[in-house]
C-alpha cells in the first residue's frame, strides 16, 4: 500500500469555476439560485451553465467598451464606453434597451431635417 494516501490528506480542493475553466464563481451563482427560491432544486449543471452565459456576456461588453475607449484616445474605460458600446450592438442593444446607464450620455446623432440644405451650401459660397 505504499504511496497511498488516506482519505484527502495532501489533495488540494479544485473550485467548480477552475474545473469548467471559468472566470465567475460557479459556487457563488449556485448559492444565488439556491437563496433566490427561483426553484425548489437546482441542478448541478445549471450554476456552471449561467456562470458561462455570464462570463460571455461581460467578455464581449467589456471588449466593445474596450475598442469605444481606444477610439476615443482613452486608456480607462468609463460608462461612456459602456453605453457606446451597447448602443452601437445591434444584439445587446435589443437585450439592454430597457437599461439605463448611469453617466453614459446618448448617441450622438443629428436628425437629417435639422442639417443644412445643399442649395443654401452653394448659394454662400457664390
Amino acid at each position: 500500500m505504499a504511496g497511498k494516501t488516506g482519505g484527502r490528506g495532501g489533495k488540494k480542493s479544485v473550485s467548480r469555476s477552475a474545473k469548467a475553466g471559468l472566470q465567475f464563481p460557479v459556487g457563488r451563482v449556485a448559492r444565488y439560485l439556491k437563496k433566490g427560491k427561483y426553484a425548489e432544486r437546482v441542478g448541478a449543471g445549471a450554476p456552471v451553465y449561467l456562470a458561462a452565459v455570464l462570463e460571455y456576456l461581460c467578455a464581449e461588453v467589456l471588449e466593445l467598451a474596450g475598442n469605444a475607449a481606444r477610439d476615443n484616445k482613452k486608456t480607462r474605460i468609463v460608462p461612456r464606453h459602456v453605453q457606446l458600446a451597447i448602443r452601437n450592438d445591434e444584439e445587446l442593444s435589443k437585450l439592454l434597451g430597457t437599461v439605463t446607464i448611469a453617466n453614459g450620455g446618448v448617441l450622438p446623432n443629428i436628425h437629417s431635417v435639422l442639417l443644412p440644405k445643399e442649395s443654401a451650401k452653394k448659394e454662400s459660397e457664390a
